[in-house]
């Protein structure tokens, strides 16, 4: 059965989408609450719940008197601080490289579940407009993947230190919000650089855990299988959704994470 989008996320949706096609831009004023309850055949209060959520997510500034817009600082800066390991490797003097595994597009019909929850994504509900003419080159087979429901991009990358492998990435990013993203040469464009100059980022999460190097990325890494490595999972958000996740493995005895307090 498809999934029924409640009206207050159907006014979300459409506000992000003029938003992010450049029809409302930062500063801009928005349509009135009454406008918008009558375009989408619902109540004020529905709206306002649209409003208020948008405003708690930065992407919208309401003013007393004045109306409600679009806000000037979520697209102008960006709010979270990603470092990535070119900056690492290159602020400590040592020879940064990047080797690119293998890019493609995915479809609903692809991702598994943690994917689905990370995006949000419904198979049922992706709309067949969706990028009809995408096609890219899938690194690792050197055959052509195309689809007219592209949902995430997905690249692995391996990242060397003076040419040891240091760190294996592994990232999905929203097609929708990107589009150029998968026709970037990752072996000289920063994947984290690009999405930051490309779409700024408001909030993100993380997590650490120590594992056990599984087969393939052990291989990848140049380690022993089951050898200890240091997993950095991370979602960052854009206009109040999820606009990447990545998994970066680093094998144990080559890297470390600091900081200061």
């Amino acid at each position: 059965m498809k999934k029924t989008i409640p009206a207050y996320q159907r006014i979300k949706n459409a506000i992000l989408d003029n938003i992010h096609s450049g029809k409302w831009q930062a500063g801009n004023a928005i349509s009135t609450e009454m406008a918008l309850a009558k375009e989408f055949g619902v109540s004020r209060m529905t709206v306002n719940r649209a409003l208020k959520e948008l405003s708690e997510e930065r992407v919208l500034e309401r003013r007393q008197g004045s109306g409600t817009f679009v806000a000037q600082q979520q697209f102008n800066h960006t709010f979270v601080e990603v470092r990535n390991i070119a900056q690492d490797l290159k602020s400590a003097n040592r020879d940064y490289q990047a080797q690119v595994v293998s890019k493609r597009i995915l479809t609903a019909a692809m991702l598994d579940d943690e994917l689905r929850r990370k995006f949000d994504i419904d198979e049922v509900a992706v709309s067949s407009n969706t990028n009809a003419d995408t096609t890219v080159m899938d690194d690792s087979t050197g055959a052509d993947s195309s689809s007219d429901v592209a949902v995430l991009y997905e690249v692995k990358i391996i990242h060397f230190a003076d040419g040891q492998p240091i760190q294996f990435e592994e990232r999905w990013v929203d097609a929708q919000k990107v589009p150029e993203f998968i026709e970037q040469d990752f072996s000289v464009v920063n994947t984290s650089d690009y999405l930051i100059a490309k779409s700024p980022l408001e909030r993100g999460s993380y997590t650490i855990r120590a594992l056990a190097a599984p087969d393939e990325i052990a291989a990848l890494l140049q380690i022993a299988p089951q050898s200890p490595t240091l997993v950095l999972r991370r979602q960052t958000y854009s206009a109040g959704r999820v606009l990447t996740f990545v998994k970066m493995w680093h094998a144990g005895d080559r890297y470390q994470f600091s900081g200061e307090l």
